[in-house]
């Protein structure tokens, strides 16, 4: 089994990336952008979870994270990902003017059926594809900076801090809508 994407060093800090199942674009509403922030919170204060940089796109999200905890990075990524997904899924099919519900249901049913780790439904692809960075490094700089640009290449602002799904602000010393962010510089 290849170890290239896996949370090889429990002290290091990665760089992650996952995404909805079929690319929806579910975080186009704010109620689930707000789920996965609470989750983001609920593992920073619960879990040990160290966020110093991120990005919440319409289907998928990248974070920089490293574990001030005893808990793992992949324990608290999985656990993430598990009550994000459910707390989601729960708000799609209760939410009476969600115009996209039939078709996400369908879609996320659909890739549960299809992977024997499910019972129904599947919202988050299963990989995280985690790369270790060193804080000093150029490399996670250069991470940081393409999480800070992702909302301006897609065309939803026309600079990074303007983004409020992201760290940007934080980095630039702005009011940020995740306070508990860890800056590196």
């Amino acid at each position: 089994m290849s170890t290239k994407y896996k949370f090889g060093n429990p002290e290091g800090v990665y760089f992650v990336t996952f995404a909805v199942v079929e690319w929806i674009d579910i975080f186009t509403r704010q109620v689930y952008r707000d789920i996965l922030l609470d989750s983001f919170r609920h593992c920073i204060r619960e879990k040990g979870l160290a966020i110093h940089g991120y990005v919440i796109m319409s289907n998928h999200v990248h974070l920089i994270i490293s574990s001030k905890g005893k808990q793992s990075l992949s324990a608290i990524m999985r656990d993430m990902k598990k009550f994000s997904a459910v707390k989601i899924i729960r708000e799609i099919i209760e939410n009476p003017i969600e115009s996209r519900k039939r078709w996400m249901l369908r879609l996320l049913a659909d890739a549960g059926e299809a992977n024997s780790n499910n019972t129904h439904y599947q919202l988050w692809q299963q990989d995280n594809h985690p790369i270790e960075l060193h804080p000093n490094s150029d490399l996670f700089r250069q991470k940081l900076d393409y999480i800070h640009e992702n909302p301006v290449k897609a065309g939803l602002v026309a600079e990074p801090g303007d983004y409020i799904y992201s760290s940007a602000s934080n980095y630039m010393e702005k009011e940020s809508i995740l306070m508990e962010v860890e800056t590196f510089f």
